[in-house]
Formats: C-alpha cells, sequence, structure tokens
C-alpha cells in the first residue's frame, strides 16, 4: 500500500464521520475520530514510512505568540546620543575628600584627593538641593576638626608645663 493510499483512506474516513455525525438535531454533538484500518502488509523494504501525524494537537485559530519584545512603531524624532559618566565624591569625618570618574565601565580616575572647598563650590553649582547636604557635612567635619585642634593645644600646653617643671 503506499502513502497516498493510506492518505485517501484516512480523508474518506474522515469525511465519512463528519456526514454522519450531525444526525440528530437536538443532542450535542460530539467529535468522532476516524481510524483507518489497514492491513500490515507492508514491510520496512518496500516504501519509507511517512512521518507519523500529532493527531493529538488541537487546530489553534490565532498565530503563535512571537516571542521577544514587541517591536515600537518607528520614531521620527532625532535621538540623542547619551553619555555615561559617573563621578562619585567620597568623605570622611576628618574632611579628606576624593573623587572618582568612571566613563561607562571603564575608570578615568580613581582616588583623586579634592579640597573640601572645591566640594562645596561645586555642589552648589550643580544645584542647590546638592549643596546643603554636602555643606552640613563639611561644617560637621570642621567642627571635629576645630574640637581636635582644641584638644592637641590643650595636651601641647601641658606637655609645655610638664617640660618646664623638669627644668627647674
Amino acid at each position: 500500500m503506499s502513502v497516498e493510499a493510506l492518505t485517501h483512506d484516512e480523508d474518506t474516513a474522515a469525511e465519512t464521520a463528519a456526514a454522519s455525525a450531525p444526525q440528530a438535531a437536538g443532542t450535542p454533538e460530539t467529535p468522532e475520530v476516524a481510524e483507518s484500518t489497514t492491513a500490515p502488509a507492508e514491510t520496512a523494504s518496500d516504501a519509507p514510512k511517512p512521518a507519523p501525524e500529532s493527531e493529538e494537537t488541537p487546530a489553534v485559530d490565532s498565530p503563535k505568540p512571537k516571542r521577544g519584545r514587541p517591536k515600537a512603531a518607528a520614531s521620527t524624532a532625532k535621538k540623542t546620543r547619551t553619555v555615561e559618566l559617573t563621578l562619585t565624591v567620597t568623605g570622611t569625618a576628618d574632611g579628606e575628600w576624593q573623587a572618582e570618574l568612571k566613563n561607562g565601565a571603564k575608570w578615568v580616575a580613581k582616588g583623586l584627593a579634592v579640597p573640601a572647598a572645591a566640594v562645596s563650590r561645586a555642589a552648589k553649582e550643580l544645584h542647590e538641593e546638592l549643596s546643603g547636604p554636602i555643606d552640613e557635612v563639611i561644617n560637621a567635619a570642621r567642627e571635629a576638626q576645630a574640637a581636635k585642634v582644641a584638644q592637641l593645644e590643650a595636651e601641647l600646653e601641658a606637655a609645655k608645663a610638664a617640660l618646664a617643671e623638669l627644668d627647674n
């Protein structure tokens, strides 16, 4: 038996089943699966077997959704090129400031010493909301340094007094 004969027999059986299905008007229709009965007379040497068709997959009315992001409509607006520069300014409680600059993923500069006054001026020029918190940190560092200077001056006076006692 050839492939054409097998598919012709399946088509004929499906048409016969479809024609006999709507017999009763008041009863619900149930889909019938027609099976073709063929004799297993074919051997492996007669002809190559056709690829088995999947009878279990239902027919899909809508097309398969495409993978990936949906493409946006073509914009006529001119796109501006953006450059990603990251400037990081870090300060310590002692008032020491450092700057680091990164261009995308590449470091341009790392660990550059920056004076506190320059950080304050730059923050004021950038934005008012930036300068307030930065000036608070700088003022706190200034007060801490002034307290440290006062403590060291007191220690120096005590050391001078102890030296004068030893000389006498």
